[in-house]
């Protein structure tokens, strides 16, 4: 009796293992009993990873230990995860009342999360389609990380800058200071910002350094290289949208970036990182490069399913590869199905 009840607890433990990081072997089969053995596996994903409308990502690591994720939207939707790849929505930065409306009508694009004294600190785009020179950049803050956020107002504006459609912006630090980086197919530019990254540095003079083929700007620093990550062709016409990630590399912050050929970004040259395929049209504006506990880096974007433009651009990960000291996605499209990143202490554990 006591040899049955041993076997009957040793089943029924088996039959409760979580489905999704375990699989069964079917011809290994535990004593006395027909329930499969258990097997670890490792877990994978398939892509989207979040199926609904969320363009134009960016993400933190948080002090509590989690990813979270920012994206364009009427109100900043924030998404929270602890893997990078299942996310539940926590939030909005903003609501109806406490919106940017400095320019009228316009929609709130393209934010970019930051960590900065203490603070977070969102830089977002504010602009109508095709108000290239009213749009502008502008920055909000809060104590924590899903919200809600305070609205500081417009940094600039296109026409006082002088950059024709100032929009998309990415904040870096480098040599101990602080910089903008913005622009959308009308030049790329850069320009120091204040010691609390809330206004342009007073003087400061703005440097171009890609030319008109790209927008969605982001820069990451890797061994002796600074790498430009931007989004060539159009980002926004479903199923039929040519949206490309594209590279160059370069020694200074402030270029030249270069191709492996030694072509320069200013001359609208670039290096492909990820095109669309039969499956997702349009991928790009990828999120920061996150790098797991094993050491390797994975990227966020948007796409539209082909087979689901309806439904927005949804949100894909991919893993970097390094390739001779360039980036790239495996086959440089997106994936299918892949193995999860790894980060051996999930979601609320600190940093």
């Amino acid at each position: 009796m006591k040899r049955l009840l041993i076997v009957f607890f040793a089943c029924s433990a088996l039959s409760g293992v979580d489905s999704g990081t375990q699989h069964i072997e079917a011809a290994q089969l535990a004593p006395d009993c027909q329930t499969p053995r258990v097997k670890k596996a490792a877990r994978t994903y398939r892509n989207p990873v979040v199926s609904v409308n969320l363009p134009d990502p960016t993400v933190i690591k948080a002090g509590d230990g989690y990813f979270y994720l920012y994206a364009t939207g009427r109100h900043t939707p924030v998404f929270r995860s602890s893997n990078l790849v299942d996310w539940e929505k926590v939030g909005n930065c903003f609501t109806d009342g406490t919106r940017p409306s400095w320019e009228p009508q316009a929609g709130i694009w393209a934010p970019d999360i930051n960590r900065i004294d203490g603070k977070y600190v969102l830089y977002y785009s504010h602009s109508v389609w095709g108000g290239e020179w009213t749009c502008g950049i502008g920055v909000a803050v809060s104590d924590k990380p899903e919200g809600p956020f305070a609205d500081r107002g417009a940094m600039f504006r296109s026409n006082t800058i002088g950059v024709q459609n100032s929009i998309d912006q990415f904040y870096i630090e480098d040599g101990g200071k602080k910089y903008l980086i913005w622009g959308s197919f009308r030049g790329i530019y850069c320009i120091e910002l204040e010691d609390d990254g809330l206004a342009v540095k007073a003087g400061a003079e703005k440097i171009r350094i890609a030319g008109t083929a790209t927008e969605a700007s982001y820069v990451h620093r890797r061994g002796k290289y600074y790498y430009y990550f931007g989004s060539a062709g159009t980002c926004c016409e479903g199923a039929n949208s040519t949206y490309t990630v594209v590279a160059g590399r370069s020694e200074s912050l402030f270029g030249p970036y270069l191709t492996k050929d030694g072509r320069s970004l200013t001359d609208n040259y670039y290096e492909v990182v990820l095109h669309g395929n039969a499956i997702f049209a349009g991928p790009g504006h990828n999120a920061e490069i996150v790098t797991d506990d094993e050491g390797n880096d994975w990227m966020l974007y948007h796409a539209y399913l082909k087979s689901n433009p309806e439904n927005g651009r949804v949100l894909l990960l991919d893993r970097i590869v390094w390739d001779d000291g360039w980036p790239a996605v495996p086959g440089l499209t997106p994936s299918g199905e892949s193995d999860v990143p790894v980060f051996r202490s999930e979601g609320g554990m600190g940093e």
